[in-house]
C-alpha cells in the first residue's frame, strides 16, 4: 500500500487522550492517534475491543467520559453539527428501507443531504460500483456485496472530508471483500480520507496506510502493516490480536 503524498501530510482527524466508560466498564482508556489527509487507517482488534466504541465517540453517538476529538480543525463537543455534516459512515449492519430500489434510495438519501445528483450522474456512479444493471431492484434483493456497495455509496453522496466504516467487509465473500477494497482504495485515489474498523489482518494489510493495534480499550501501538509485522513478530499481545 503506497502512502499518501508528502504534501498531503497534514492531520484531518486528531483523536487526544480519548476515553468512554459504560458505568464502571471502560471500553476505551486514554487512545490518542491522528489521521492524515488521503489516508485509509485502521483500527485492529477482536470484538469487544473498543473499535466500535472509538467510532461512536467519533460519529457523535456517545458522549466520551474524557478526551478531545477535532474533525479538520473542529472540535466535535464545542461545534458538533458542523463536524458531523463532514462525516460518512458506513455501519458495520446497514440497512435501508427494503421495498425502496437503488435509484430511490439515492434519491432519498441526496434529499436528506440536499445533494443535487441528476439521473445521468447516478448512471455513471452506479456503473462505476457495478450496480447499474440492479438500479430498479428493491434493496432485499440485493446480495450482501451489493448491499455494502451501495451503503459506501450513499456514505459518500454529500462528499465528506472523512468516511468511517466499522467493519466494512462483515460477513462479504472472498470476492466481494476484494471488490471492497477496490472501492474503498479508490475514494483514496480520489483523495478521501477513510478511517475503519477491522478484526482481520489481511484487511489491514490490503487497505490501510497505518493501523493502530486496539486491545481492551487500550492502543498498543500504531505502524504500517508491515512495519507492524516486522518490527512486533515477537510481542505476543500484538500477534494474539493481529
Amino acid at each position: 500500500m503506497s502512502q499518501p503524498a508528502e504534501s498531503d501530510l497534514s492531520s484531518i482527524l486528531e483523536v487526544d487522550h480519548l476515553s468512554v466508560a459504560y458505568g464502571p466498564k471502560v471500553a476505551v482508556n486514554e487512545v490518542s492517534f491522528q489521521i492524515r489527509r488521503g489516508e485509509i487507517f485502521g483500527l485492529l482488534g477482536p470484538n469487544g475491543a473498543g473499535k466500535t466504541s472509538i467510532l461512536s465517540a467519533i460519529e457523535g453517538l456517545i458522549r466520551p467520559g474524557s478526551g478531545e476529538i477535532l474533525l479538520d480543525g473542529i472540535n466535535l463537543k464545542k461545534d458538533p453539527e458542523r463536524a458531523k455534516i463532514r462525516m460518512g459512515v458506513q455501519l458495520q449492519t446497514t440497512s435501508f428501507q427494503s421495498e425502496l430500489t437503488i435509484t430511490q434510495i439515492i434519491r432519498l438519501y441526496a434529499g436528506l443531504y440536499r445533494v443535487t445528483i441528476s439521473r445521468s450522474e447516478i448512471d455513471e456512479r452506479l456503473e462505476e460500483i457495478g450496480l447499474s444493471s440492479e438500479s430498479g431492484k428493491p434493496f432485499k434483493q440485493l446480495s450482501g456485496g451489493q448491499q455494502q456497495r451501495l451503503a459506501l455509496f450513499i456514505a459518500m453522496i454529500h462528499n465528506p472530508t472523512l468516511l468511517l466504516l466499522d467493519e466494512p467487509t462483515s460477513g462479504l465473500d472472498p470476492q466481494s471483500r476484494r471488490q471492497l477494497w477496490s472501492r474503498i482504495e479508490h475514494i483514496r485515489q480520489i483523495g478521501g480520507s477513510i478511517l475503519l474498523t477491522t478484526h482481520s489482518m489481511e484487511e489491514a494489510q490490503a487497505v490501510c496506510d497505518r493501523v493502530a493495534i486496539i486491545d481492551r480499550g487500550k492502543l498498543l501501538t500504531c505502524e504500517t502493516p508491515q512495519n507492524l509485522i516486522d518490527k512486533h513478530k515477537d510481542d505476543e499481545r500484538v500477534l494474539k490480536v493481529a
